[in-house]
């Protein structure tokens, strides 16, 4: 089995829980990690695809939330293109598997989430959801992660590879 872990990060918090996810689901299959920017538009070859990034405005991050985050709020940088750019380029499949994580500030509680909003579009491009979406806590907008929130990640991602490997694909 082949896994895709596509990942948003502004701080780098969201790619922290991106690599504990895919380092964890490397131990039970072939894993490749990538950032949005850098995501091919198809996701051919691969069984699991798993998606991430921080939530901003109550969904996923569009490029004005991405530069206000460096502007208002010292982001080292805004990627180019986010999951949601990415999602809407990727081309239609049937059937892959998938599952989304977000990371989203502790405090206050917002509602909202990137996580169940990319999980929507996956699902609309005809992608399989193997398990339902998950949100990681940060401190404030620039992090750090909440303490035990990447062990959290891998136990996740050891969910997601139990539920992937048992539909036999």
């Amino acid at each position: 089995m082949r896994a895709l872990v596509v990942y948003e990060s502004l701080w780098g918090n969201t790619e922290a829980v991106a690599r504990a996810i895919a380092e964890q689901l490397g131990q039970s299959m072939e894993v490749e990690i990538v950032d949005a920017d850098a995501a091919a538009r198809s996701t051919d070859g691969f069984d699991l695809v798993v998606v991430g990034g921080p939530t901003h405005a109550f969904s996923m991050s569009r490029p004005s939330t991405r530069q206000n985050a460096v502007d208002q709020h010292g982001a080292p940088h805004a990627p180019r293109r986010g999951i949601r750019e990415w999602l809407h380029e990727l081309e239609p499949t049937r059937g892959t598997l998938a599952a989304t994580f977000d990371t989203r500030v502790d405090k206050p509680r917002l509602p909202g989430s990137a996580a169940r909003a990319a999980k929507q579009e996956l699902r609309s491009l005809g992608f399989e959801i193997v398990m339902k979406q998950e949100s990681f806590r940060v401190h404030d907008y620039g992090g750090p992660l909440l303490d035990g929130e990447t062990e959290r990640a891998a136990e996740w991602a050891r969910t997601i590879a139990n539920a992937a490997l048992a539909t036999g694909r």
